[in-house]
């Protein structure tokens, strides 16, 4: 009785721990943690079950999304792993499981995003966002050359990490909202609706959201250029309609004029030019703005010394360290939202 006993007491463990290592699994993936979530899915800390690369894996769980959710989720995946740029997020693999979850994998980031190393760090120097922003920019222009649009480019979805040997490594994350100029299919990015986060969005994917394009995204890294440099967002309200409407109506007030210290003219001349509220006063593209970057003449000077000093200095003060701990909550003004433009007041 006692062996049967021990045999049937084996069999259940044993089929209660291939359940276990089945949800601890994602095809080729073993998943370890869950690391962030958001409207278009979860992420996970994976590993390769034979490579044992550090990888992310995102998911979406095709029982409690909609189709359009689904659809753009793919569209996410197809668009990012055609772009081949070093500071675009590299796509490994996707697929779907047997129970119909939609997944893929892309390269783990250990660093910091841009919302994070303001919320701890403050203002950064003036040679530093022309570093990062050049870097940013240079991603963008691969894919407005490619005909893509990201359309949700803001502080947290760029991070600063470490990428052969090199610091301060910019990466562009979630092109979920990404569309292709010449897009047919608008069901899946209805130019009916506004997609993207208000503190970021241009005057024209206010308006017009069909006329969005690599000239919006510009207006993005300016808005995301003036918070690296300043410390303060663009533009603030109490109310969605506030910071909405101060897009659309409000001229920014200058970075010198924010931080109460002189600021690079061509630095400040530039970011002024990425915020005008017509679109053929900005750059014409993520390419164009690289160019102009490099032409900026810096107060200071960073380097992979400078930043190899900060890097180790962070980690010393607990920066990162507060970061992985910490949960963010969310806020209304820094989160994506979709808005039925129909319902707008004129």
């Amino acid at each position: 009785v006692a062996a049967v006993g021990l045999f049937l007491y084996s069999v259940i463990v044993g089929r209660l721990q291939q359940r276990f290592d089945k949800a601890r699994r994602l095809g080729r993936y073993e998943i370890i943690e869950k690391i962030g979530e958001g409207g278009m899915g979860k992420v996970y800390r994976a590993k390769h079950a034979l490579l044992r690369r550090p990888t992310a894996i995102k998911l979406l769980e095709a029982a409690t999304a909609s189709e359009e959710a689904v659809k753009r989720f793919e569209r996410e995946v197809q668009a990012a792993s055609s772009l081949t740029h070093p500071n675009t997020i590299a796509i490994f693999d996707y697929g779907h499981t047997p129970e119909g979850t939609f997944y893929y994998a892309m390269e783990y980031l250990d660093g910091v995003t841009l919302g994070d190393l303001i919320e701890e760090d403050g203002a950064q120097p003036e040679a530093r966002v022309v570093h990062v922003m050049k870097q940013v920019a240079a991603s963008l222009a691969e894919a407005h050359a490619e005909g893509m649009v990201h359309r949700d480019l803001k502080p947290s979805n760029v991070m600063l990490c470490e990428r052969g040997g090199l610091r301060d490594f910019a990466k562009v994350l979630d092109f979920g909202l990404v569309r292709g100029e010449e897009q047919d299919d608008l069901t899946l990015t209805s130019v009916e609706s506004l997609t993207g986060t208000p503190l970021y969005l241009s005057p024209e994917g206010l308006e017009s959201p069909e006329a969005v394009g690599p000239r919006s995204d510009v207006y993005q890294l300016g808005a995301i250029s003036y918070y690296l440099l300043t410390g303060n967002h663009v533009f603030t309200g109490e109310t969605l309609v506030e910071i909405l409407s101060q897009h659309l109506n409000k001229p920014p007030v200058p970075p010198s004029q924010m931080l109460g210290e002189p600021v690079s003219e061509e630095l400040e001349a530039l970011i002024l030019r990425c915020l005008a509220k017509d679109p053929t006063d900005r750059p014409a593209s993520g390419g164009e703005l690289f160019d102009a970057f490099e032409l900026i003449p810096c107060r200071g000077h960073w380097t992979q010394e400078d930043a190899r000093h900060w890097w180790a200095d962070f980690d010393a003060r607990g920066g990162r360290a507060r970061i992985q701990a910490r949960s963010i909550p969310s806020h209304p003004s820094g989160m994506s939202v979709a808005l039925d433009s129909g319902r707008r007041s004129r």
